[in-house]
């Protein structure tokens, strides 16, 4: 208890609460741009932390990209710009509830199941985290190979229109993800002697480009039937969630739980999270027909199952050294500088850092509530903006997003080719995110499937002899041919009955 105690006396100073609160407000305003990630948000505060003790710098980290996580959310509800991978899964539902007029209700629910989601991985991390260290670390390509698959798997079904339609979206990503030298012989794949393509198309510009440029091009085809959303009066955001808790208590735990479980996974991170989340609330919900409609289920899961990510993506950092996703990553360079030594050894020698880290998580997530509260109420004013207004200044803000994740003017290029792309896919209702998760897992995918068969020497059997493996392995193929199965019992006729 007097561990607790030292912590606890460690975070709440004014000093170290003030830089939480700044921190906030920083994560908050950069989730917000579209582009500007919560990588680039903890990157840019790196050389901020130099100058800090290691408590505040590192209650810096946690709590903006806390805040930039949940940001992520705006601008994709708002206008149909996802901030991030992982709000790309439910951007559909987020942005339909816009155009009805009711942007508080998908971002409150943002909102309230993101702080729900890292405050159960927060208490999973303080309770549990040698215990899912240790399940992480058996976790080899065999099984990094299966959890990619069941993710892209997800994407298809969550899909509007025809798992069809969603197929080849998925292609268009994953070939997309086979462009440049990222690949493991290092061999340059459909580059057309490009040397900026060597470096492969970067998924963030390439987001912008599929959801908010094909949104900026429609507008201009279409300016003549510009259409406002209903000046529907903002009700109670706090009270609305209420509602959704009670409704979807269920939804919200199972996003926590399978957010906090993928997070600690090394590499795995929310963006998989989100999607698998939301293709489980899909299917198990008793309304599958109304997602993508507006729907706040999906929202609910989702939502909680990022920030659950977060805080599951720390349980092999601080018990290993090994880092859950690029943040933690940064963040465990940032503790080697001020001298903790992330592993089992920091849990017996320094306690009290660990335990102000757990602290400064709960209060990150607990700030989180009325500073999103602020921004929800800010960010409803975008749809009172007439768009011959918006349409050039959401432009403006594509370009800079992607301009900055290299400080090359190419990342524009690809954020304007894949807008076009984007446009057309639409146009024939081709849907867009799956192509997105296309592209960010794709690397990922051949790069366990080289390394699985490299190990078992070009075995298929290999994929199976492991017990995590077989389970993923079974599983996923089971999500594959359940629906095939069904689809052919519902064209069987009937017993007795002959065909004609």
């Amino acid at each position: 208890m007097s561990t607790v105690i030292d912590a606890a006396q460690l975070v709440f100073q004014p000093y170290v609460l003030l830089v939480i609160l700044c921190s906030a407000a920083f994560g908050m305003f950069v989730g917000a741009i579209p582009g500007l990630t919560a990588t680039m948000a903890t990157a840019l505060l790196v050389p901020v932390t130099f100058f800090m003790d290691p408590v505040p710098a590192i209650a810096t980290i946690v709590t903006a990209t806390a805040m930039a996580i949940f940001a992520g959310d705006i601008p994709g509800t708002m206008l149909r710009m996802p901030g991030t991978p992982a709000s790309a899964a439910y951007v559909q539902d987020a942005y339909a509830l816009t155009k009805q007029g009711r942007p508080e209700a998908a971002l409150g629910a943002s909102l309230v199941f993101s702080s729900i989601g890292g405050i159960f991985g927060t208490l999973v991390l303080i309770t549990a985290s040698p215990v899912l260290a240790e399940i992480a670390l058996k976790f080899s390509s065999f099984e990094y190979f299966w959890l990619v698959v069941l993710g892209l798997s997800c994407a298809v079904f969550i899909s509007p229109g025809s798992p069809a339609r969603g197929l080849v979206a998925l292609f268009i990503g994953l070939f997309a993800a086979t462009i440049g030298l990222e690949n493991p012989a290092g061999a340059p794949r459909y580059t057309m002697g490009s040397v900026e393509l060597m470096g492969g198309v970067q998924f963030i510009p390439a987001m912008i480009g599929l959801f908010a440029v094909s949104e900026v091009i429609r507008t201009f085809i279409k300016r003549g039937e510009e259409v406002r959303p209903p000046a529907t009066p903002g009700k109670g955001i706090f009270r609305q969630q209420a509602k959704n808790l009670v409704t979807y208590p269920v939804q919200a735990l199972r996003g926590s739980a399978m957010g906090t479980a993928i997070g600690a996974l090394p590499g795995a991170g929310a963006d998989i999270a989100a999607w698998i989340s939301f293709a489980i609330s899909k299917k198990f919900s008793k309304t599958p027909e109304k997602f993508g409609t507006g729907h706040v289920e999906g929202l609910v899961e989702a939502g909680a199952s990022n920030n659950a990510a977060m805080s599951g993506a720390w349980i092999p950092a601080l018990v290993f050294g090994i880092p859950g996703d690029s943040i933690t990553a940064i963040v465990i360079g940032v503790l080697y500088i001020k001298g903790i030594n992330p592993g089992p050894m920091v849990f017996i020698t320094q306690p009290q850092m660990i335990y102000a880290v757990f602290i400064v998580f709960l209060l990150a997530n607990l700030i989180m509530l009325p500073l999103g509260w602020l921004a929800i109420k800010g960010a409803r004013q975008v749809l009172s903006i007439p768009q011959k207004v918006l349409m050039p200044v959401i432009l403006m803000f594509c370009m800079v997003g992607s301009f900055a994740i290299n400080n090359s003017a190419f990342g524009i290029g690809i954020m304007l080719v894949f807008g076009v792309i984007g446009f057309l896919m639409e146009e024939n209702d081709i849907p867009i995110a799956p192509a997105i998760l296309g592209l960010v897992l794709g690397p990922m995918l051949e790069q366990n499937f080289v390394t699985s068969m490299i190990k078992s020497d070009g075995s298929f059997i290999a994929f199976f002899e492991r017990p995590i493996a077989a389970g993923l392995g079974l599983f996923t193929i089971a999500v594959w041919m359940i629906p095939l199965l069904l689809l052919l019992l519902r064209r069987r006729p009937p017993a007795g009955v002959s065909e004609p």
